[in-house]
């Protein structure tokens, strides 16, 4: 069992540890990751990929590997339950995000999407909340190659928070093998919510978040996405077939 930095035991999703913590809990803990001007990964976990990690041994160790896990679907919070925690509610990374814009006063840098949606992303959220410092954006459409060297100009830029928006999973392998190259700086795994802040990709209405069906309103706008939501019910075969071993 591996042990979260607040002391409380992280909880065993498909063999990986996710760290039993609310919205409130999460703010706090990437506030002085960013004060004490640590390097640290933050993974917004979802079912998803819970079921590549159960098949990708590297990519499980990169996720527990990360100073922060947290539930970013009601799927992942309805595993914690099986498993004993008192979660009770996902913290979803969209909001995550918008909430640290508030509260963490630092040079962000957004890196991913196509080109042109990271400076969307960066620009509406500006918008939203003009505390915002935004020390630099980079399209995620590039070579591994260039990884190096798009570090070094998050580095340069003074980012202390570092939004990687890659897809699952190159975007967590991306920050683990890049975290200290981008400096002191708490890198967090976003998926598509630069399409989202951009306008590209409008989000569930609020009544559908609340009744655990973002997932729904996604497929349904976007039917491609069959192949992928395939993984829920093996996710939830798997969380059942885990908790009578």
């Amino acid at each position: 069992m591996t042990f979260a930095a607040a002391g409380r035991p992280r909880v065993n999703v498909l063999g990986c540890g996710v760290d039993p913590i609310d919205m409130d809990d999460a703010i706090g803990r990437i506030e002085s990751f960013v004060s004490d001007g640590r390097a640290a990964q933050v993974v917004t976990f979802g079912a998803e990929m819970a079921v590549r990690a159960s098949r990708d041994p590297s990519y499980r160790a990169a996720v527990s590997a990360a100073q922060l896990v947290i539930a970013d679907t009601v799927g992942v919070v309805w595993a914690m339950r099986r498993a004993g925690s008192p979660l009770r509610e996902r913290v979803a990374g969209i909001e995550l995000v918008e909430r640290l814009c508030d509260v963490v006063r630092v040079p962000v840098f957004f890196l991913g999407g196509a080109e042109g949606v990271a400076t969307e992303a960066a620009a509406a959220l500006k918008q939203r909340h003009p505390s915002l410092i935004v020390a630099g954006v980079h399209h995620g459409y590039f070579v591994d190659t260039l990884s190096a060297s798009i570090a070094d100009s998050i580095r340069a830029s003074g980012a202390r928070l570092v939004l990687v928006a890659l897809g699952v999973p190159r975007q967590e392998f991306w920050i683990r093998d890049n975290l200290r190259g981008v400096g002191p700086a708490t890198c967090i795994g976003v998926g598509g919510a630069f399409d989202v802040w951009s306008g590209r990709s409008p989000r569930a209405p609020e009544s559908w978040r609340r009744a655990g069906l973002e997932w729904l309103h996604r497929l349904l706008r976007e039917p491609r996405r069959i192949g992928r939501q395939l993984a829920l019910p093996e996710f939830a075969l798997r969380v059942l077939m885990q908790k009578e071993k």
